[in-house]
């Protein structure tokens, strides 16, 4: 069955709300609260594009491919290629650099789009529902603003009325750093498991809600970004799985990904990373293989975590008219962490395990990761594998690092089941789609400040198989790496690499094998004039500026944090 917009808003509300949601997102007055959807957006921290079962992996993910068989799987959504500008492009509607989120949130350098801070030219999606009557909450990762005395950048600060969660970015999920309820410090309890804990606090919260207002929750893991941790339990499923190595695992998911019909047959799997040996080839197979393992379960816990929310969503009645999104931050992450004597100084990092004993920071073939008192990540190899067929990783804007599963599911919203949607999307559009279906008005200003417009264009129009129209092209840069996409058509430089562009035809060439830039030299013109527009018009400088430019004090720094 498909329905067109117009008989879908209907459908939620009769005409005024038809005329709210799909005129002006700056119209006045809100559709009805008990017309408008509630919206959970669920976000995974360092996934590859090919991890959970619905966009074919092996990993156990019965919860999301559910939601997927009764929603939509986006085939070609992009995030912007590393955690804390993702966030900020997520929560703003804006390219991260017009947030000050340029790079990372502990690195401020003397450019406007480089603050690593979230600025007050932006409203998050909570500030801009709150107005219209939403109930907003928060749980899990923030990680757009650095640790420092100040809360003014919190989540209760910037629109959110209860919160839950860390402020940093990586840690411990046995013993998180900077864990929060609302704007006070708290103590993880006895058996504390992070992803777990965000599932239980974001549950408690649909759970206290008895009104009508309609409600927005972000539920932000740190799931699966390293350290590797995992319950026994869950690592234990994956014992073996995992002995034929990354090359047999990459032909297993590429079939898979063809089958389903989220990628094409006609586009070549990407060349193993000329870093990683052929597995018959590859030394310590049993520490790589647990490596593996442990990725594995901490997916395989995040879905049971999202399963719970899910629950609590229809014993309270709410699910019928919840929009849920499920995204990723970036394409797996291919760091290597090395062996460090005192990472204190550098990271959010506890000096011991929570029982006590050192801790063991690095990737040393000779500790098996998964207990607190390791400090591992799954590296080149596994994460080649996740973003299976791409190219690339995390901090790389080819699609192996910009490349995201979306999964929408809305039973009263979206007609389709197991449906698929081809058109490209962008974090920027989260904002845009959050304002349209909640019939908000995106403020003009906020707290005396100007606000910057969103970029972005609502994804309403998909959930009811209609077209989706964008007047823009999409655009990244980070650390130097760049990239445009207009239509079939991505120009893309890599920073470490003379920063030549490359032009690729994704509909017949997405795992960007066929460089097209001699043939089609008038594209690549166009759309590198396009680009520098882009970056001119959102504060982007050159990152070669940047990265030697002094690095900026952060008044109240609580960086790293003394947890002895």
């Amino acid at each position: 069955m498909t329905i067109n917009r117009r008989q879908f808003m209907a459908s939620l509300g009769g005409a005024a709300l038809g005329t709210a949601v799909v005129g002006s997102l700056s119209c006045g007055k809100p559709a009805t609260s008990a017309t408008r959807p509630n919206i959970v957006v669920m976000l995974a921290d360092d996934m590859g594009f090919s991890d959970i079962g619905c966009y074919g992996g092996e990993i156990k993910t019965p919860h999301l491919d559910r939601l997927a068989g009764n929603g939509l799987r986006f085939t070609q959504f992009y995030n912007t290629a590393r955690c804390c500008p993702t966030r900020a492009s997520l929560l703003t509607g804006l390219y991260p650099h017009q947030s000050g989120v340029g790079h990372m949130v502990d690195s401020a350098k003397p450019f406007p789009g480089y603050t690593g801070n979230m600025g007050a030219n932006c409203v998050t999606i909570a500030e801009a529902l709150r107005p219209a009557g939403y109930r907003t909450w928060m749980s899990g990762k923030w990680h757009v603003t650095p640790v420092t005395d100040s809360k003014d950048n919190w989540p209760l600060q910037r629109g959110f009325e209860q919160f839950y969660g860390t402020i940093h970015g990586a840690g411990s999920f046995f013993d998180p750093v900077t864990l929060t309820r609302d704007n006070e410090p708290e103590q993880p309890e006895s058996g504390h498991y992070y992803t777990h804990a965000i599932a239980r606090e974001a549950s408690r919260m649909i759970e206290g809600h008895d009104g009508n207002d309609p409600f927005f929750l972000y539920v932000a893991f740190t799931a699966p970004h390293w350290p590797l941790h995992a319950l026994e339990e869950d690592i234990a499923k994956y014992r073996g799985r995992y002995s034929g190595g990354w090359d047999v695992l990459r032909a297993e998911r590429h079939k898979r990904l063809i089958d389903m019909g989220l990628v094409d047959a006609s586009w070549p799997i990407t060349e193993r990373d000329k870093a990683t040996p052929a597995w018959e080839d590859a030394p310590d197979k049993e520490w790589q293989q647990r490596r593996m393992e442990v990725y594995a379960a901490q997916v395989d816990s995040m879905d049971q975590a999202i399963g719970r929310i899910v629950d609590t969503l229809s014993a309270k009645g709410f699910l019928d008219n919840t929009l849920i999104l499920f995204l990723a931050d970036n394409g797996g992450c291919a760091e290597e962490l090395r062996p460090m004597e005192n990472p204190q100084r550098s990271l959010h990092v506890p000096h011991t395990a929570p029982d006590g004993s050192p801790l063991q920071f690095g990737n040393e073939p000779s500790t098996m990761p998964g207990p607190a008192n390791t400090y591992q990540s799954y590296g080149v190899p596994w994460a080649n594998a996740s973003n299976t067929p791409f190219r690339l990783y995390k901090h790389w804007v080819h699609e192996g690092g910009i490349a995201t599963p979306l999964i929408a599911h809305w039973p009263r919203g979206i007609a389709a089941r197991n449906g698929i949607r081809k058109a490209p999307g962008h974090l920027i559009d989260i904002m845009a789609t959050c304002v349209d279906l909640a019939g908000a008005q995106y403020p003009e200003q906020h707290a005396g400040k100007q606000i910057i417009p969103m970029e972005g264009v609502s994804l309403a129009p998909l959930f009811s198989d209609e077209t989706l129209s964008r007047s823009q092209p999409l655009f990244w840069e980070h650390e130097g790496n760049r990239a445009v996409r207009d239509g079939k058509w991505k120009l893309v430089s890599r920073f470490n690499n003379d920063n030549r562009w490359e032009l690729y035809d994704l509909e017949s060439d997405r795992t960007e094998t066929r460089d097209l830039t001699e043939t089609h030299p008038e594209e690549a013109a166009r759309l590198r004039a396009s680009y520098e527009a882009y970056a001119a018009r959102t504060m982007v400088a050159d990152w070669e500026a940047v990265r030697s430019a002094p690095r900026l004090p952060i008044p109240g720094s609580q960086y790293p944090i003394d947890r002895q």
